[in-house]
């Protein structure tokens, strides 16, 4: 059961960071504001349609992927949205970074 406390150890950790708090509060104020909620939902379900086709394999809609950084560029103009995205790339990369670590522990047996 050591593996199984260790995990929940790591959870605490990644809710006591600095990273996790950041992206936490920056989500709930988001939260307060719908019409800057709206913009990023609709900008995520765009960028989501773009990477499923990517992984698919399927070639690249150049009309979305337009709309796409259109919307972007929209998006960074409000400080707000801009330090959201801001702080979920740093949460994004700290988790990443444990992943890796945890999938280098066991990549003999892979």
């Amino acid at each position: 059961m050591y593996v199984y406390d260790e995990a929940n150890n790591l959870a605490k950790a990644i809710q006591d960071s600095k990273e996790y708090k950041e992206y936490k509060k920056a989500r709930e104020q988001l939260l307060d504001m719908p019409e800057m909620k709206t913009k990023i939902d609709d900008f995520e379900k765009i960028r989501y349609e773009v990477q499923v086709m990517s992984f698919q394999g399927e070639k690249q809609d150049e009309e979305k992927m337009k709309k796409l950084q259109e919307m972007y560029d929209i998006l960074m103009k409000e400080p707000q949205i801009k330090e959201y995205f801001d702080v979920e790339v740093r949460f994004n990369i700290m988790l990443a970074d444990v992943n890796k670590i945890i999938s280098e522990s066991v990549k003999d047996l892979l």
